[in-house]
């Protein structure tokens, strides 16, 4: 019985059909559509990309117009961080606010830029910035500090701007 119905299905298809001519002009067209289409490559060094504010480049940490950083090293970041790029230990302080952040670690290596800690971050303290050049030696220049993070509110300014208007 199944052998009738394989049969069928091929007494059912042209010759043409059985040449997989059809099939094979799709695929000649759609090549040489492509091939027409205009081009969208920059010459890099000479000419550079510039990310809309949705861009989720290099995570940085913010740092008040006052000098203060806003982390207040809740380590909720780390706990989302799927690829566990970030680490965070936390120190006490006697200032308004009672944890700062004295060891923030991301390991640009593992970093996947899923943007999970910006959006768990309870302060916007962990930006996903606009930078998108990252070249590294060795290992250890690919382990950012506090040092590498920490970029000024005004710097990226816009990209909270963004981030608040979804919220």
């Amino acid at each position: 019985m199944a052998l009738k119905s394989i049969k069928r299905r091929e007494k059912d298809l042209t010759f043409l059909e059985k040449l997989y001519i059809p099939e094979i002009l799709k695929g000649l067209t759609l090549t040489f559509k492509n091939m027409i289409r205009p081009k969208f490559t920059f010459e890099y060094p000479e000419e550079k990309f510039i990310p809309p504010s949705s861009y989720r480049g290099r995570p940085v940490l913010v740092e008040d117009s006052n000098g203060e950083e806003r982390c207040v090293a809740c380590g909720l970041c780390s706990r989302v961080c799927p690829a566990l790029a970030i680490e965070v230990q936390a120190g006490e302080t006697e200032r308004e606010k009672e944890r700062y952040p004295e060891k923030f670690e991301i390991n640009m290596l593992r970093c996947i830029f899923c943007g999970f800690c910006e959006e768990v971050c309870p302060e916007e303290a962990i930006i996903m910035s606009k930078d998108y050049e990252l070249a590294f030696s060795n290992r250890e220049d690919a382990i950012y500090g506090k040092d590498k993070l920490l970029v000024p509110i005004s710097q990226i300014q816009d990209k909270i701007d963004f981030l608040r208007q979804y919220k």
